[in-house]
């Protein structure tokens, strides 16, 4: 077997591979597409960090290839989509730098608070200016979280021990749940405007994005002092400007980007602002702990046919796969689903089996459904792996149960999940050898494909609202490539189930919504 390390490993990692005599390993780093993609044929593994960029035109010349292993979380230089096509497991390594990290984001926050780089180049400039760099202390201070997952959790942790108060929000976590790690549970708004230092801990969604914008950092305490080392795009760099430059915000200190590197930037003129580039998991031992992993997965897979932190392939044998893999792809995809729906904490999930899939060991499709449940939220945080053990974590309790016998299918997966707030049935079902459909979102059924940038339509049934619908998305020059209709005929409401060409935006959606006889549009990406 062949492996190629076409990004810089850690020798750690490169010694893992030459260790093991079936494999044979290549490291070529630096590759430009073009030549990357006249030898990837060769290869039967592909170990990578996020300089190498597999596309579709790079798999399509990967006949050989069967896993490709990220040194580290992130895996938006991977086509997901396009490496399960061809059957090419692609796995992360999603624990080894959630201390350095953690680590980072605490020496920035104290990098601000005593203003030591800014101190550090005026005494390198021949000054002493102790006045006008003046700090101030941790001590008795409040931080907030966003975001509770392991290094929200282990920055919380560092904080108390510096006798910090500590406030969080995690809107996917139950209360209950934060307040056994010690940490006191608040609103979003709550926490921008009781917290003296706010770090960032969730990965970049659609959520997430410019989440710390001009309207949330203008309800932030004054003087406050804002952290990033999640993701760049979280924070919305222009309103940062504007907040720091006006006096809003005391500090901000920023180890990623929404462009990376980030060029000529403004925030960089300014002197209660300090950044890394991107150091966040740069340390030996968190460099050392990804590549290790990543070569192990790798070389377990290629050897034993063993999965471990794939994101897109569940850990089932390779003779129940053949079998399982629509169903696996039916429950993950209807967990998405759900998630989307959910409009606060998820708190249980019940799924039901019914029919002929319950001769099989159903555990794996469970952590299907579980894997697509938190995916929305954790994005590449969370695999098949690792679900489980993050909905634990989180408090969400999972009940699994099965019958023998399906009345109208030869098997059927029912899926409910309860919130805060209340609860949605999804039903679904496979078509043939291997088609998933959704069958039933709560009391509407329909027969619709789980898959693509879709939209979820409640509406009146009256005449003319399909019509508005369709024209309405037709106006902004998107295609509607397919649509379904379930009905509620005692309530006479509907819901629209459509997937279009390309994803929707946020003018769309407020139109739709805007429309006379819509009760609501929901955007969903399966």
């Amino acid at each position: 077997m062949k492996v190629l390390v076409s990004d810089p490993l850690s020798d750690v990692g490169v010694a893992t591979f030459q260790d093991t005599p079936e494999i044979e390993v290549d490291v070529n780093t630096g590759l430009d597409p073009q030549a990357l993609k006249e030898i990837i044929g060769e290869y039967d593994g592909l170990a990578i960090r996020s300089a190498t960029r597999v596309t579709a035109e790079i798999l399509d010349a990967a006949h050989r290839l069967k896993v490709i292993g990220r040194a580290g979380i992130g895996l938006d230089n991977v086509d997901i989509p396009e490496a399960s096509k061809r059957g090419i497991v692609v796995m992360n390594t999603p624990e080894g730098n959630t201390i350095t990290t953690a680590e980072h984001t605490m020496a920035l926050l104290m990098a601000l608070s005593r203003r030591i780089p800014q101190a550090t180049a005026s005494l390198k400039q021949g000054k002493w200016e102790k006045k006008a760099l003046k700090g101030q202390e941790l001590f008795n201070k409040t931080l907030g979280l966003i975001g509770v997952g392991h290094i929200g959790r282990i920055v919380a942790d560092r904080a108390k021990g510096m006798k910090m108060k500590v406030i969080a929000y995690d809107p996917y976590i139950k209360p209950e749940t934060v307040e056994k790690l010690d940490l006191e549970p608040v609103s979003f708004d709550a926490l921008l405007e009781r917290a003296d230092y706010i770090t960032i801990h969730t990965p970049k969604t659609e959520e997430t994005t410019d989440m710390l914008n001009r309207e949330a950092m203008s309800r932030m305490k004054p003087g406050a002092m804002l952290i990033n080392c999640a993701r760049g795009g979280i924070v919305n760099e222009g309103d940062l400007y504007e907040a720091l430059t006006s006096g809003r915000l005391g500090g901000a200190a920023l180890d990623v980007f929404a462009a990376e590197p980030p060029g000529k930037n403004p925030l960089m003129e300014l002197p209660n602002f300090i950044c890394t580039p991107h150091l966040g998991a740069s340390t030996k031992e968190a460099q050392d702990n990804v590549a290790k992993d990543v070569a192990q997965q790798i070389i377990a897979y290629l050897l034993h046919g063993t999965v471990k932190n794939a994101v897109n392939v569940p850990s089932i044998s390779t003779e129940l796969m053949t079998v399982l893999r629509p169903y696996a792809t039916l429950l993950e995809r209807m967990g998405s689903f759900q998630s989307q729906l959910a409009e606060s904490a998820i708190v249980e999930a019940q799924v039901r089996y019914s029919g002929s899939v319950t001769d099989y060991d159903v555990t794996p499709l469970t952590t299907a459904m579980l894997k697509g449940l938190l995916t929305p939220i954790l994005k590449h945080d969370v695999n098949f792996v690792n679900a489980p053990y993050i909905a634990a974590d989180r408090g969400i309790k999972v009940v699994e149960s099965k019958s023998k016998t399906s009345e109208d299918f030869a098997s059927l997966v029912k899926l409910t999940v309860k919130t805060l707030e209340g609860e949605h049935i999804v039903s679904g079902t496979i078509f043939g050898r291997d088609l998933p459909r959704i069958l039933r979102i709560n009391n509407f059924y329909l027969e619709a494909i789980p898959e693509g940038h879709s939209l979820l339509i409640h509406n009146e049934n009256t005449p003319g609202v399909i019509g508005q619908i369709a024209s309405t998305i037709g106006r902004h020059g998107i295609n509607i490539n397919r649509m379904q209709v379930g009905e509620e005929k005692e309530k006479l409401q509907n819901v629209i189930f459509l997937t279009t060409s390309v994803a929707v935006d946020d003018t769309i959606i407020e139109a739709l919504s805007s429309l006379e006889h819509i009760f609501s549009a929901k955007r969903i990406e399966l």
